[in-house]
């Protein structure tokens, strides 16, 4: 059987690209999925349980170093190879833990000697758990970190105004046809921002994807339960009604 492989890469351009370079240097290598983010790769991941998972460390809302984190649970046997557009730091890191790297912009060269090593190992299992940590936890607390001020407040619409919202405030984001939902203890408004776009300014301590459709302040979280399917259930603080997390995503609230 060949071996299978995912890719998640937020910029459309880098994305094709290795396509391109996998089907170049590795036609034997079957993509089963191409993400544009980590939450489509988190969904990917535990439907397709690829062997290699290419996760490029920075995307939107769900990093993918969050995404590797994850890989215990949703996809166990799934082999890990960071795509880095950061140098030394990161490089130094990857080589401690014995981790595949590649450096953006990703040469021929580099790709085919991540080929063989990752042939080298197989049947064996994926990277140690304790090791990926590790390494996890040191690019985590590096400069590959967003160091961007999280973003304060939003303005959104209801009915004729304009309402200046605090991101405290918000209990949940909800994505709503090509707009989004902005909702507070207080009620609804609307949002011209698109929810991709949204994850790319809040703060990600704070807000967390739980769904393809929703963000949620965690904050405004009260519990988490799991029931028989694995999907997960968030009951708020300050509102009635009840979130859903899919599957893929309760990876995310592993010691809560």
């Amino acid at each position: 059987m060949p071996l299978e492989a995912l890719i998640a890469e937020d910029e459309e351009l880098l994305r094709h690209s290795l396509v391109e370079q996998l089907g170049r240097l590795w036609p034997e290598l079957k993509l089963v999925a191409e993400c544009e983010d980590g939450a489509s790769a988190l969904e990917q991941l535990a439907e397709k349980q690829p062997d290699i998972a290419f996760l490029d460390i920075r995307m939107p809302g769900i990093s993918g170093i969050e995404v590797a984190r994850s890989l215990a649970e949703l996809s166990p046997r799934t082999e890990v190879v960071f795509v880095t557009a950061y140098d030394q730091y990161a490089i130094d890191a990857f080589e401690q833990g014995a981790m595949d790297y590649l450096l953006k912009p990703v040469s021929d060269e580099r790709l085919l000697a991540t080929r063989d090593r990752i042939l080298s190992r197989l049947p064996s299992t994926r990277q140690d758990d304790a090791v990926l940590e590790r390494l996890l936890q040191r690019l985590g607390a590096g400069p590959v970190a967003n160091d961007r001020p999280p973003l304060a407040w939003i303005t959104a619409s209801n009915g004729r105004d304009t309402q200046l919202i605090m991101l405290d405030d918000v209990v949940y984001f909800r994505a709503d046809n090509k707009y989004t939902t902005v909702v507070t203890a207080a009620g609804e408004s609307l949002l011209r921002t698109p929810l991709r776009e949204l994850l790319e300014v809040l703060d990600p301590q704070h807000f967390r994807q739980v769904h393809r459709s929703t963000i949620v302040n965690m904050k405004a979280v009260a519990a988490v339960s799991r029931d028989d399917t694995g999907r997960g259930v968030l009951r708020l603080r300050q509102r009635a009604e009840t979130l859903v997390v899919s599957q893929p995503f309760m990876s995310l609230f592993r010691g809560m």
